[in-house]
């Protein structure tokens, strides 16, 4: 026998939902089944940019600056602002991150410089807001930012997840969809869906080395 060779499985929006459905012991029979399912699909999505940091869904940006001005409102589909280096001349400096209430306690906030921290307003359109204020609009800013997922718009739409979330999709998708239709099935889904999601986090996660090393402290006696 001779395999497929083919790697493009993907499910589109009304797959997942038939799929979550059947495994609620349940046929989507109506228009409102597919619009029910599909809020419950669009909420999940919503849920996961609050379960952690979704890998494939970071994109790297950059802000053009405006002397002595350090306020710069994000796109409306920014999460979270990961890092941030300002570019000068070719080089990169790190922004550090402020805490609202670091940013707050800057004595001057008018001082001009190269910016070399940050903080990040988090309101429906993110602003970023840096210090020292730009001293030119010659230095770029560079940050890797967290997006939100694509919503699910339309019944024939596929969804921008990797191919290994598939199953932690589906097997959400039918926790949420027990909710409303089939509570004798919600507890087994919910552990289900939770296995799923911890499986899939864990294959997304940085591989990069991270070293530990105790604190020693010496006393004379």
């Amino acid at each position: 026998m001779a395999v497929s060779g083919s790697t493009d499985f993907e499910l589109d929006v009304t797959e997942y939902i038939e799929e979550a459905f059947e495994r609620c012991g349940l046929e989507v029979r109506t228009g409102y089944d597919l619009k029910t399912a599909k809020r419950s699909l669009n909420l999940l999505l919503a849920e996961w940019a609050n379960r952690g940091l979704n890998a494939w869904t970071i994109k790297q940006r950059s802000q053009a600056l405006t002397a002595n001005d350090g306020l710069y409102d994000l796109s409306t589909d920014i999460i979270d602002v990961l890092s941030v280096i300002c570019r000068r001349d070719g080089t990169d400096f790190s922004l550090q991150r402020l805490s609202r209430e670091d940013y707050l306690t800057i004595p001057n906030k008018t001082t001009t410089g190269r910016p070399n921290q940050f903080f990040l307003d988090r309101l429906t359109t993110p602003v970023l807001k840096l210090w020292p204020v730009p001293e030119n609009a010659t230095d770029l800013i560079v940050y890797d930012a967290l997006t939100r997922i694509d919503d699910a718009d339309t019944a024939t739409n596929t969804l921008a997840v990797p191919f290994r979330f598939y199953p932690c999709l589906a097997a959400g998708l039918a926790y949420y969809i027990a909710i409303k239709r089939a509570p004798n099935r919600i507890e087994v889904l919910r552990v289900l869906y939770e296995a799923e999601f911890e499986r899939a986090m864990s294959e997304d996660r940085d591989r990069s080395s991270f070293n530990v090393a105790p604190a020693q402290t010496y006393s004379r006696s």
